[in-house]
C-alpha cells in the first residue's frame, strides 16, 4: 500500500509538471505570436492616369498632291518632329521655301474640325506659306486678285482650305464661330482663308463683288 501511494504520488507530480510545460510553452507561443509583427497590407496600385490627348491633322495639298497624316501635339504640349513635318508640307510650293508657322494655326484647323463633327476628315490645302515673291506674283496676275499686300500667308499665319462633304459658305460659319482669327469668304474660288492674325472677316467673289462691280458701272455711266 505504502508503495502504491508513493507511485500515485510520483504520478501525481509527474503529471503536474507536463501540465506545467504545457502551459508554459502555450504561453510562449502566444506571446511569440503577439511579437511577429503583422504582415504588411499591399495596397492595391493606383490606377494610371489616361493618356494625354493626342491632336492629329490628316491634310491633302491639292498643288503638290502630297498626303500627310502627322501627330502635332500631346496634352499641351507641342510636338516638334510633327510641327516640322507641318512646316515642310505647307512650304511655298512655287518656291520650295519653307517657314516656321505659328502653331496656333494647327490648332485652329483642329477646332474648326471639331467644330464641324468631323475629327478624322482631311483637309485640302489649297495654299500655305507664300513668299514676299509669290505674293507679289499672285497679286499681279489681274487688276483684281483679292490676295492682300501684307497677307498673313508670307507670315505663315494663314491657311487656304476646303473640306471634302462641306460647303464652303458652313465652313466659312464654322470658322467664324471660332473667333481664332481672320476668316476670307472665297464662293468662286470655293476655299475659306483662315488665320491666327487679328479677328476680321472678309468675302471676295459671289453676289458681294458682282455687286460691287455693279455699282463701279453705274457710277462710270453717271460720270
Amino acid at each position: 500500500m505504502i508503495v502504491s501511494s508513493r507511485i500515485s504520488r510520483t504520478l501525481a507530480i509527474a503529471l503536474t509538471a507536463l501540465t506545467t510545460v504545457g502551459f508554459a510553452a502555450g504561453a510562449v507561443a502566444v506571446r511569440a505570436a503577439d511579437e511577429i509583427p503583422s504582415t504588411p497590407v499591399t495596397k492595391a496600385p493606383a490606377p494610371k492616369p489616361s493618356l494625354a490627348e493626342s491632336f492629329r491633322l490628316r491634310l491633302h495639298h491639292l498643288h503638290t498632291n502630297e498626303d500627310l497624316s502627322v501627330v502635332y501635339k500631346v496634352g499641351g504640349e507641342y510636338e516638334q518632329e510633327g510641327v516640322n513635318k507641318l512646316n515642310h508640307f505647307l512650304r511655298d510650293h512655287r518656291t520650295e521655301d519653307t517657314a516656321d508657322y505659328d502653331p496656333r494655326e494647327f490648332d485652329l484647323l483642329h477646332a474648326l474640325l471639331t467644330k464641324l463633327h468631323k475629327p478624322n476628315a482631311t483637309i485640302d490645302i489649297v495654299c500655305g506659306y507664300r513668299t514676299p515673291e509669290s505674293n507679289n506674283f499672285l497679286r499681279t496676275r489681274s487688276a483684281v486678285t483679292g490676295v492682300a499686300e501684307h497677307s498673313q500667308h508670307m507670315l505663315s499665319k494663314a491657311i487656304d482650305i476646303r473640306i471634302p462633304g462641306v460647303s464652303t459658305r458652313a465652313l466659312r460659319d464654322a470658322a467664324l464661330s471660332l473667333g481664332m482669327g481672320g476668316v476670307g469668304y472665297y464662293p468662286t474660288s470655293q476655299f475659306v482663308h483662315v488665320d491666327v492674325g487679328p479677328v476680321r472677316q472678309w468675302q471676295f467673289g459671289g453676289r458681294q463683288l458682282q455687286t460691287a462691280s455693279r455699282r463701279v458701272r453705274h457710277r462710270s455711266r453717271r460720270a
